[in-house]
């Protein structure tokens, strides 16, 4: 009988000894996890620190009109471009066609990708007018944003009556104006056509010799000529597009 106590006595203590060194082990192999999964929630937030979410860009009061993407810096990553808008309730009017519209203006924000989020390139909050202006007789130019062997282009479409685009490119810490286009068109047929190299300081003006025909018998004269450049027009300095004269 105590053999028999005895044997059963050794097997107790030894199968208790066995469930605390698996729970040791247990224990140690949670907490390897644990610190696995502490570091990488870590270095997920140090590659987030490194920048910011696009909204955290937008300053109060504004709404994101809209969104494009591209390289901006040459480093192979698409970069954000925002177009904003301000919310101001008085600038909600009634048109001469009775009807009411948000003439609040427009603003634009470059953002360079960094990590999983995005840092400040520059911004300029109103150089935009809104997009319901009165166009007059005809429709308001609709601005449109074109990214292009990066470099940033705005775009302004005038349907029948042609286009105009300024062309920035980041450089010295800066969106530079580096090119200017102007199409002045009667329906689908070219008038004239002109652009400006502000790096190169030359300007092309060519000419419709045939602009009352059909567009497939237009024949262009052109003129160079050089022109004078202080310094480049940076993009964040721009008041008001709509005012904006680079063509002298």
């Amino acid at each position: 009988m105590k053999i028999k106590f005895l044997f059963i006595s050794t097997l107790i203590f030894t199968t208790i000894g066995c469930n605390k060194s698996d729970t040791k082990s247990a224990s140690k192999n949670a907490q390897d996890v644990s610190e696995t999964i502490d570091t990488t929630l870590v270095h997920e937030e140090k590659v987030f620190d490194n920048g910011k979410p696009k909204k955290d860009f937008v300053p109060k009061g504004y709404i994101v009109f809209s969104e494009f993407f591209g390289d901006l810096n040459k480093d192979s990553v698409e970069d954000c471009v925002l177009i904003i808008k301000d919310t101001k309730p008085e600038n909600i009017v009634i048109n001469r066609f009775e009807t009411e519209v948000d003439r609040n203006r427009r603003g634009i924000i470059i953002l360079f990708k960094k990590g999983k989020a995005y840092e400040l390139a520059t911004k300029n909050y109103d150089c935009f007018s809104s997009e319901n202006e009165d166009g007059g007789v005809y429709m308001p130019p609709d601005l449109d944003i074109r990214i292009e062997k990066g470099n940033l282009i705005l775009h302004y479409a005038h349907g029948r009556y042609g286009y105009w685009a300024y062309t920035f490119r980041h450089q010295n810490n800066n969106f530079e104006l580096i090119g200017y286009d102007y199409s002045e068109n009667f329906g689908p047929v070219t008038q004239s056509f002109t652009s400006i190299n502000f790096l190169t300081k030359k300007k092309l003006v060519k000419t419709n010799l045939n602009p009352q025909d059909d567009v497939d018998q237009e024949v262009f004269e052109s003129k160079w000529s050089k022109i004078e450049v202080d310094k480049l027009i940076k993009l964040s300095e721009i008041d008001d597009f709509d005012e904006l004269n680079v063509d002298k």
